[in-house]
Parts: structure tokens; C-alpha cells; sequence
């Protein structure tokens, strides 16, 4: 079982920098996908980027591209998404997860972390 744990969030201006972690507990996460997700009590849960095992492909939402970057530290069992030229639209509960790339999808969960965008 791998546990994650994200941190990095916050409360941030509009137009402003985040960089979010996401520290994993096993060293086989370094076989798996990873996705960054966000949600909000008002809206459904939104995959937003992910990043495969070697970190050679990622992928992103229309709503995030160009803005966030997601990448990986597999030496230290870290993924990060750094966000920029963020939007009151951004602020939501982050959280990644893992896909162990055997067809079930992402099982593993962190407990997110909160951005807050101010305008």
C-alpha cells in the first residue's frame, strides 16, 4: 500500500505561484502514474494533469495548460505540480494519486491540500 501525502498549499493572490508536493511512502511508486486532481463542494472532481512512471509524458486539462507543470522526483519519491498565473478558479482541495497502470485506475489517495485563490 502507498501513502501519499500532500502539502504546499495555501492561500495565494490572484496571479501568484504555488508548487505542491506529494510525497509517496514506497519506493515501487516509482512504476506508477501519477494524476493531480482537484475538487470543490460545488463542482465534481476534476483531473487536472498527470505524469507517467519516467516522468517522459504528462498530460494536462485545457483549464491548467500553460500554467501548471507537473513533474517528478522518482530518487526521492516526490511529484510536484507547480502552478502559475493563478486564477480564483484555480482554488479547490488538491489531491494526487496513484495508478499502478494495471487497469483499476487510481487507488491510491492523499488527503489533498487547499489553494485558495484571492482576488
Amino acid at each position: 500500500q502507498v501513502r501519499l501525502v500532500e502539502s504546499g498549499g495555501g492561500l495565494v493572490q490572484v496571479g501568484g505561484s504555488l508548487r505542491l508536493s506529494c510525497a509517496a511512502s514506497a519506493s515501487t511508486f516509482t512504476s506508477y502514474s501519477v494524476g493531480w486532481f482537484r475538487q470543490t463542494p460545488r463542482k465534481e472532481r476534476e483531473l487536472v494533469a498527470t505524469i507517467n512512471w519516467g516522468g517522459s509524458d504528462t498530460w494536462y486539462a485545457d483549464s491548467v495548460k500553460g500554467r501548471f507543470s507537473v513533474s517528478r522526483d522518482n530518487a526521492a519519491n516526490m511529484i510536484y505540480l507547480q502552478m502559475t498565473s493563478l486564477k480564483p478558479e484555480d482554488t479547490a482541495r488538491y489531491y494526487c494519486a496513484a495508478d499502478e497502470t494495471d487497469g483499476l485506475g487510481y487507488r491510491h489517495w492523499g488527503q489533498g491540500t487547499q489553494v485558495t485563490v484571492s482576488s
